[in-house]
């Protein structure tokens, strides 16, 4: 039965079982031996609670009757019974450089509750205000980023990528200064929160800061937390499996990588206080979705000139994180030999998953004796789309309209994905024929492969008609901070079946537009929010 938030059960585990921070005040410093600062949010001045997500308050048993009592919890300005808010500490390496202490800088979890089923879930607000870990920053968020969060996180869940969930969007009524471009040139914006959810915000940062310090006993009373709410199988009294443990965290961040690669996602900032132990995509900051098919596209203007986080970087990025989680575990370890070889977890669980993903992707089946040969066919499509502009989204997905026949026009074959061009002189064009001639090839694999209609679900199912294209979610922000929430409310409610193609929702299937190519926002982000 859902009740109201001051009547669901909390319990905080994770501050009454580990070591936390002596000092009560939330003024920005170091944090030595601890893995949190207990902090609560800053209050905010007129908090108004623009979404709701219904299917998030059903899995926490949390009624979705909007009282002055659930809208003061999600704005930061009220704490209920059994909820010990505090601020995580974790450090981390950023594009590559090891960046200290980071921390939650403007992020409070409020408390676990547990859920109907019996599962653990954390509530942590996201712009609620300065902690110790805020350096020189407010705290604070915007509307831009916060909502931003909201539509994207909900909609990898619905995709099937794992995935921190959104509980609410509440704006504050307060402005937020932020320079957007990093161009000096701040300007005030809507202070929005967003609440986040997820079993765990533990990520392999926060393993790192205490193996840096060469604090062992607080990085091994960590690590035995970890395991034993999230791994019990890998504790056993005292021994705690810690090569399964990397192992574990490695298989899991390989199957949300194929997810991202699968969909076309890149996550734009992935340092290693932005990888989920659990394999969950998280803080949801300068991220994108590849429209033209580009692996060197990254959303992240901070990253433009290395592009160390585009998209065809990310399984090596994600390889390199886990060996600095490796390296952290090592110090509770004297023979470091069985946690290199378990790093090799991850590009095990990687090589199995990719030809699986790919092969759903093109309505094929995975034979073992044909790798060699859907590799090089996998390797020339992306050349092939490489060749011209083509979004990606549409491209994979109407190629399940493609006629295979033996007989089949080059014209005819080519037609269903035509329309994935961004230039429809290049659609006709000497662009298209690097395509055109992959199509030959494919459509001889595919034959006899599997029955039509088989071979359109397998591909439909792997294939999304309905992403969050920057773009859309970018005219989203514009309307919501006129305060108009309905264009938000028809994207989520698209969102929730992005597989599924809609008569009437032909406008959210639809390639960028050009007005939207040099947008902030629709084609490069910073990490400014």
């Amino acid at each position: 039965m859902a009740r109201p938030i001051e009547a669901l059960t909390f319990d905080a585990r994770f501050v009454t079982e580990l070591p936390g921070d002596p000092e009560p005040s939330n003024r920005c410093r170091e944090v030595t031996r601890a893995c949190y600062s207990r902090v609560a949010p800053t209050p905010v001045s007129a908090p108004r609670l623009r979404v709701l997500v219904p299917e998030v308050a059903a899995s926490l048993g949390l009624s979705t009757e909007v009282t002055p009592t659930l809208v003061e919890v999600l704005a930061g300005n009220r704490i209920v019974d059994g909820m010990q808010p505090y601020a995580a500490c974790y450090g981390g390496h950023q594009f590559g450089q090891w960046a200290g202490q980071l921390g939650d800088g403007r992020a409070i979890t409020l408390g676990e509750i547990v859920a109907p089923g019996g599962e653990r879930l954390e509530l942590q607000l996201k712009g609620a205000g300065v902690t110790p870990y805020s350096r020189r920053a407010d705290g604070r968020a915007v509307l831009r980023s916060s909502l931003r969060e909201l539509v994207c996180s909900e909609a990898m869940h619905h995709l099937g990528v794992p995935t921190t969930r959104a509980l609410s969007l509440v704006t504050t009524g307060d402005a937020v200064v932020r320079d957007i471009l990093y161009d000096g040139h701040p300007a005030p914006e809507p202070g929005a929160i967003v609440c986040r959810v997820a079993p765990s915000f533990l990520r392999l940062g926060s393993f790192e800061i205490h193996a840096s310090r060469g604090d062992a006993e607080t990085l091994r009373a960590l690590t035995r937390f970890a395991l034993r709410e999230h791994y019990p199988w890998l504790v056993d009294g005292e021994r705690l499996d810690l090569p399964g443990f990397v192992a574990e965290v490695g298989r899991r961040t390989a199957r949300m990588i194929v997810g991202w690669m699968r969909v076309g996602f890149v996550h734009g900032v992935m340092n290693t206080d932005n990888l989920s132990i659990l394999g969950l995509t998280i803080d949801y900051g300068p991220y994108g979705w590849l429209e033209g098919f580009d692996p060197g596209w990254t959303p992240n203007t901070t990253d433009a000139g290395g592009r160390r986080y585009r998209f065809g970087n990310q399984p090596r990025i994600a390889q390199w994180n886990l060996v600095r989680f490796a390296e952290a575990l090592a110090h509770l370890v004297d023979d470091t030999a069985p946690l290199a070889l378990a790093l090799g977890a991850y590009g095990d669980e990687l090589r199995r998953l990719e030809p699986q993903m790919m092969a759903s992707k093109l309505g094929l089946c995975a034979r073992p004796e044909l790798v060699d040969e859907d590799d090089e066919l996998t390797s020339s499509l992306f050349a092939a789309l490489g060749a011209a502009e083509i979004d990606m989204t549409l491209f994979f997905r109407r190629l399940a309209d493609v006629d295979l026949g033996p007989s089949v026009s080059t014209e005819a074959r080519l037609a269903p994905v035509a329309v994935a061009f961004y230039d429809a002189d290049a659609a006709r064009s000497a662009a298209a024929e690097p395509l055109a001639l992959w199509l030959e090839r494919y459509a001889a694999r595919a034959r006899g492969d599997l029955p039509p209609d088989e071979r359109r679900a397998t591909m439909h199912r792997a294939n999304p008609i309905y992403v969050p294209r920057n773009y859309l979610v970018h005219e989203v922000i514009e309307a919501a901070t006129r305060g108009d929430d309905a264009p938000l409310e028809r994207l989520m409610d698209v969102l929730r079946a992005p597989y599924d193609e809609r008569p009437g929702l032909e406008a959210y299937a639809a390639k960028r537009p050009d007005w939207a190519r040099s947008v902030p926002g629709c084609s490069m982000l910073s990490c400014s929010s």
